[in-house]
């Protein structure tokens, strides 16, 4: 047997043998640890953080506009990492932004489900 084929024969085998946490943590690399550490997080965790509560549909809608929102300051999109969904626990990729992003802010605003709630909020603290 070559030696490449020896290697892919085992590499295999290692990634067998993991899970499927491990597997998608070392995909986020250096990210992982950051959004462990509460230094980026994901749109859903904002709306946790304010206290909004929307299903989830309308949550992706919010991260749609929150992306859009970042492009245009940017003109790039964020970075994106693997998280397991918070209801049907399967893995899936998603933009992940630093908790003070302006483009959070932004997305509440611009989008109409989240509107009522940023209004609310920005009431209260003026």
């Amino acid at each position: 047997m070559r030696t490449t084929a020896k290697i892919r024969t085992r590499n295999t085998a290692q990634a067998r043998d993991t899970n499927r946490a491990t597997q998608y943590a070392t995909l986020n690399g250096r990210y992982q640890a950051a959004l462990d550490r509460g230094e980026i997080i994901r749109t859903g965790d904002h709306l946790q953080h304010l206290g909004i509560q929307l299903p989830d549909g309308q949550q992706s809608w919010y991260g749609r506009h929150v992306a859009k929102a970042h492009r245009a300051t940017t003109g790039h999109d964020a970075h994106k990492a693997w998280v397991q969904h918070r209801t049907t626990a399967r893995w899936i990729a998603v933009y992940v932004y630093a908790p003070d992003a302006p483009a959070l802010t932004a997305g509440l605003w611009s989008y109409k489900a989240t509107r009522p709630a940023a209004e609310r909020l920005y009431a209260e603290a003026a």
